[in-house]
Parts: C-alpha cells; sequence; structure tokens
C-alpha cells in the first residue's frame, strides 16, 4: 500500500535555516522517516533557505539573467530555458508565498541541493531515504500545471521498458516512465497551494530508493532531439534566420513584435535567393 501524507508545523522558512532539522522535528509528531521513504520537497522553501530572494523591482533583470534562450513569448508571458535547463515560464521566478515586494528564484542546482538534504536527513535520522525537490509547471498539450521533480537524489527519476514484453506478446520500444515526475505530482496533491505544507512524504515504494544518483537533471530533453524546442511564431523566426546562417540574432529578434519584427528581420535577410525555396530547405 502506498501512503502519502503532509506534516504540519514547517514554519515560514528564512535565508541560511538549515531545513534538515526543521523538518525532523515536523516529521516526528508523523511518527518520523521510515526506511524507503521518499521524501518530497517544494523548491520554494529550498529557494527560501538558499537565500535566493530578489525585490520586486528586480523582476525584469533577474528573468535575464536566469534566461539561457527564450521558448516562446507572447505579450508579457515568456516560456523560457533557464540556466538549470528547466523550461518553464519566467524561468521559474515566483512572486507567490513570498513577502510582498519580493520575489524568488529556483535553486541554483536543484540536483545539489536535494544531495545535500538527503545526506542531512540520512545523518539526522539514520534511515535512508530519498528525495525530490518540486516545482510547479505547465504542459505542452495540456490545459493545468502539475508538479514535477527538479532536483532528485537517492530516487529512481525514470523506468524504461524498453526491451521487455507485454502480456500480449508485444516488444516494448521506447516506453519510459518518469517516475520522479509521477512521484512530485502525486506529492502535491496532499501538500496543496495554500495550506501551508511544503514537504510530502511517499511511503511504500521503497524500490524507488537508491544508493545511485539519478539527478532529475537528465528528464530534461537534450534540445537537438526535442521536437517542441520553440513555440510556433518562435519556430518560424528560427527557421528564417537558420536558412540565412543568421541564429546569432534570434535572442534580439525575438523579443520584437509587428512591424518592428518585420522590418528588423527583414534588414538581417539578404534575400540572396528565393525566400519560399530557402525556408523549404530547411524543412526538406
Amino acid at each position: 500500500m502506498i501512503e502519502i501524507f503532509a506534516p504540519e508545523g514547517i514554519g515560514e522558512i528564512s535565508a541560511g535555516d538549515q531545513l534538515a532539522p526543521i523538518l525532523l522535528r515536523a516529521l516526528a509528531d508523523a511518527g518520523g522517516l521510515r526506511d524507503g521513504d521518499i521524501v518530497c520537497v517544494t523548491s520554494k522553501i529550498i529557494s527560501k533557505s538558499e537565500g535566493r530572494f530578489r525585490e520586486s523591482s528586480q523582476a525584469a533583470r533577474a528573468l535575464t539573467e536566469e534566461t539561457v534562450e527564450t521558448v516562446a513569448r507572447r505579450d508579457r508571458v515568456r516560456i523560457v530555458r533557464n540556466r538549470q535547463g528547466i523550461v518553464q515560464a519566467a524561468a521559474g521566478i515566483d512572486s507567490s508565498n513570498v513577502a510582498a515586494g519580493s520575489i524568488l528564484l529556483l535553486p541554483i542546482d536543484p540536483d545539489a541541493s536535494a544531495a545535500r538534504l538527503r545526506a542531512e536527513l540520512l545523518a539526522g535520522s539514520g534511515r535512508r531515504v530519498g528525495v525530490l525537490i518540486t516545482d510547479t509547471a505547465g504542459r505542452a498539450w495540456r490545459i493545468g500545471q502539475t508538479d514535477q521533480a527538479i532536483g532528485a537524489s537517492g530516487v529512481r527519476t525514470s523506468l524504461g521498458y524498453a526491451g521487455q514484453t507485454d502480456d500480449y506478446g508485444n516488444d516494448l520500444v521506447v516506453t519510459q516512465m518518469a517516475v520522479a515526475d509521477e512521484l512530485a505530482a502525486a506529492a502535491d496533491l496532499v501538500k496543496g497551494k495554500l495550506r501551508q505544507c511544503p514537504v510530502a512524504v511517499i511511503r511504500g515504494l521503497p524500490e524507488l530508493v537508491v544508493d545511485a544518483e539519478e539527478p532529475a537533471a537528465q528528464l530534461q530533453r537534450d534540445q537537438a532531439s526535442d521536437m517542441f524546442a520553440r513555440g510556433t511564431r518562435e519556430a518560424v523566426l528560427w527557421a528564417l534566420l537558420d536558412a540565412w546562417d543568421r541564429t546569432a540574432d534570434y535572442p534580439r529578434l525575438v523579443e520584437l513584435d509587428g512591424e518592428e519584427l518585420i522590418d528588423s528581420t527583414l534588414a538581417v535577410l539578404d534575400g540572396e535567393e528565393s525566400t519560399l525555396r530557402r525556408i523549404l530547405a530547411t524543412i526538406a
């Protein structure tokens, strides 16, 4: 049987707080940790303890600093690939559940943060547990958000079934389950967004707790093989620039709209050959 519960009493987290003792005290009222437990921690309290605060007035600058590439942009909404390699709205920068006038950035290295917390929980409890750091994100093709794993330590992050056979004798070729994301989403059902319960424990899946590290970063699709690396508008712009070997201009042009975008892009493209032929060549 699988059990998922969220301990209360964690309270507000500030920069410099040591999370492991705080979590262990809160978990003590629920009977403490057991071997094989998976501790799912909302990234927000990791970021708070690591002091990843900025003033709200620095939001635009912080977004620029955290952005590696703009994936899609519509008016004020920006979907970007951030420095952690995660594709999210606004690079994961958040203003909810923080003091007015502040924003919070994601942990610099969520996998490293998970590894540190796991080691501290082991030292404080003597229990062999896994740790997931979770964050909320939207998904292509689907409405709404769900939690996903952005950091992991001591937990299987994926399970591949390629090479196995199902009950009907069919060979499984590409089936790979993003187990860490499934665990993160399940944990969010008991944490909630407004209950001030930023931690959940999943019990009953000890086979997913491992000694070898499987970082959550390995769940991020390689950009070269990503069929949806850009939004529809951005994909057309990239294709045009790629045809003229001018993709270096993409970061500047993707920020423009309307006539300014058209004029600036035409200034970059010299029109050596038929525009249609050059565009078709990029997708042929």
